[in-house]
């Protein structure tokens, strides 16, 4: 009785519980084409060393954004567009970079101008500042083409008196 007692058990022991239904795949999606915008080798060529803080990146790429060649692209050969490294960089700051941007309005060059007030509209949409603000973002015409550099300009200094005060340091 023994062994058939002890086959019972080995038997059971082996079915135990059934199998639990095998995880379904999660389907990666593919890169985009011409790889993630502003991540790529040509940007990592450009990146300093090491940041001693957010004030020392905002100051790095604020100086970039004269720079004509500090700029990758993105949407592959059929469709490249240009990625500007240095404006993105500020705009995903945010509020910490907005003082320096609003120091820039003045530029005279027309195409250091188009980059502030492109990064200047995106870092007026750090979350922390749109909380503050009420929602009031920089909203800009057309962007990304000198042409428009006067209209914008002149948005970009109305948003800058209303909000300008939260940075005393940088009121001029």
């Amino acid at each position: 009785m023994l062994p058939l007692g002890l086959a019972v058990l080995l038997v059971a022991g082996c079915a135990g519980a059934p199998p639990s239904p095998p995880e379904p795949e999660r389907e990666v999606a593919p890169p985009p084409e011409g790889g993630m915008p502003g991540a790529g080798a040509e940007e990592a060529a450009w990146l300093p060393p090491l940041f001693d803080g957010v004030e020392d990146e905002v100051h790095y790429y604020i100086s970039r954004l004269p720079d004509r060649g500090f700029v990758t692209s993105y949407g592959g050969e059929e469709h490249p567009r240009p990625w500007y490294i240095a404006a993105e960089r500020l705009g995903r700051i945010g509020e910490p970079a907005i003082p320096l941007l609003a120091s820039r309005l003045e530029s005279p060059d027309e195409y250091e101008l188009m980059l502030v007030l492109y990064a200047l509209m995106l870092a007026s949409q750090d979350p922390s500042l749109v909380a503050a603000t009420g929602g009031d973002t920089l909203e800009l015409g057309t962007v990304l083409d000198p042409r428009h550099n006067a209209e914008n300009l002149a948005r970009a200094r109305a948003w800058w008196q209303r909000h300008g005060w939260r940075w005393p340091s940088s009121r001029r």
